[in-house]
């Protein structure tokens, strides 16, 4: 299941936001660009998206292109699982919500955790630290399989960074979801050594090597 989270989520405990065909699904655009696949191995699954989308974000293990399809871009990444870690709830954050999607849009743009749209929010609980009313870094839940929660989006306003706020709030996410009986689990990038070490730290254990690749249908 986490070697497949995007399939997981969209198949189980997310599929109120999917778009499904066959074995393939995918998230409304305006809230992710990520599709997934039963099977990333299977020519069908393939074919399949193709009637929802002509581009898409996959993430898995390893992926090849399917018929008709065209990889584009292909970032290496490091999967994290908190098994053994402990939350800690942050009297400092706040909850954010739809009212706050144009702070959190602009803070996005200056801070670039990755992909980011209008209505991602709806995915789960997101935390954000404000500095004299202005919003400077957040983190929120992304993707949510059986048992599990992807924490995503945690990101710090550069002139900001260095104060621990993203530990902070990494940590106060993860608390709220071991606090449903869930575990946590997040994505680096494979040479983000400094947010791999972070991680470390704050109690998550590398998994297994992922990519995360934009493909393109070429028909």
């Amino acid at each position: 299941m986490l070697s497949n989270p995007v399939w997981a989520a969209l198949s189980g405990p997310q599929a109120c936001y999917a778009e499904a065909s066959g074995d393939a699904a995918r998230y409304s655009s305006d809230i992710s660009p990520f599709a997934g696949l039963a099977d990333p191995a299977d020519p069908a699954g393939w074919r399949d998206l193709a009637t929802l989308t002509h581009e898409a974000l996959l993430t898995g293990p390893s992926l090849t292109a399917g018929p008709g399809w065209q990889a584009e871009v292909a970032v290496p990444g490091i999967q994290m699982i908190g098994q053994s870690m402990t939350g800690v709830a942050d009297p400092d954050t706040v909850e954010l919500t739809e009212t706050d999607v144009p702070e959190v849009l602009d803070l996005v743009e200056r801070a670039k955790p990755g992909p980011f749209r209008k209505r991602t929010i709806a995915l789960g609980r997101y935390l954000g630290i404000r500095v004299d009313g202005r919003l400077v870094a957040m983190a929120g839940e992304r993707f949510r399989l059986p048992g599990w929660t992807e924490i995503s989006a945690v990101c710090t306003d550069p002139d900001y960074q260095g104060r621990g706020l993203g530990a902070r709030l990494t940590l106060a996410v993860a608390n709220g979801i071991l606090g449903r009986g869930e575990l946590p689990f997040l994505h680096a990038a494979s040479d983000n050594d400094r947010a791999l070490r972070l991680y470390e730290r704050l109690g998550f254990e590398p998994s297994h090597e992922v990519v995360f690749a934009s493909f393109r249908y070429t028909g």
